[in-house]
């Protein structure tokens, strides 16, 4: 079965809290999303990062 899907999708403002290892942040449909996950270290890092002062949100323009 074939299912074709045609929408519109709005956002004024979109606030995203965390984002965690094998997350997925969709908007909309898709046919299938196969999950990956890949963790890399390319600073050398070995402690944990600083906790934010705030939560950073992204201002998205007004449709036209």
């Amino acid at each position: 079965m074939n299912l074709f899907v045609n929408q519109t999708i709005t956002i004024y403002q979109l606030k995203v809290q965390g984002i965690q290892n094998s997350s997925v942040l969709q908007i909309g449909s898709a046919g299938m999303i196969r999950p990956v996950s890949n963790l890399y270290n390319t600073g050398g890092f070995t402690g944990e990062a600083p906790p934010l002062a705030a939560a950073p949100t992204v201002e998205l323009p007004a449709p036209s």
